[in-house]
């Protein structure tokens, strides 16, 4: 039997909420989206780069957002090295580079539990928790980490609408 990406119960978007659960609520919206983006799709349909010249597609852009998960909630907040997944570190394009090499479901799991991680790192932290970013150097909050995701998984869920609708035509919010 061919494994499919799970079908998702995607929660509502929060509203009237206090500022943490905002946030967190609107994180989960995008992840929920994402995951609905692919619902259905076998590994090769979401290895498939359907928007040519575009390298992009539906395996990897979920590939890269555990990746991403991984690089500012635990690598940055707490100091955890969490990266480097797919390739070495100094390959930035790894995420998107040889799809076959772990199966989707493998993808959608590890996903899953960088997500749950992420959270986790979190979760006892106060948004205004500063701490030095890798990379950039600069000082930044637990706040600005929330802030800067849903900003990261709303430009890519754009993307997974374009390549979901040149696989099979589908559409959605």
């Amino acid at each position: 039997m061919t494994w499919t990406a799970p079908e998702i119960d995607r929660s509502p978007s929060p509203k009237l909420l206090d500022e943490r659960a905002c946030l967190q609520g609107w994180l989960d919206f995008h992840r929920e989206t994402l995951r609905a983006k692919c619902t259905g799709l076998t590994h090769e349909q979401l290895a498939l780069r359907s928007v040519e010249p575009s390298r992009l597609s539906l395996l990897g852009l979920v590939r890269h957002m555990a990746e991403v998960e991984a690089w500012w909630f635990r690598s940055n907040v707490t100091g955890v090295h969490a990266h480097g997944f797919y390739g070495p570190d100094d390959n930035l394009e790894g995420d998107f580079e040889d799809l076959d090499s772990v199966p989707a479901e493998q993808v959608f799991a590890w996903y899953a539990e960088e997500c749950r991680l992420a959270d986790e790192a979190v979760a006892h932290l106060p948004l205004d928790t500063r701490f030095r970013s890798i990379g950039r150097g600069t000082e930044l909050d637990v706040r600005w980490v929330y802030l800067h995701m849903i900003e990261e998984y709303a430009r890519h869920n754009g993307h997974a609408d374009l390549l979901r609708e040149r696989i099979d035509g589908q559409t959605g919010d």
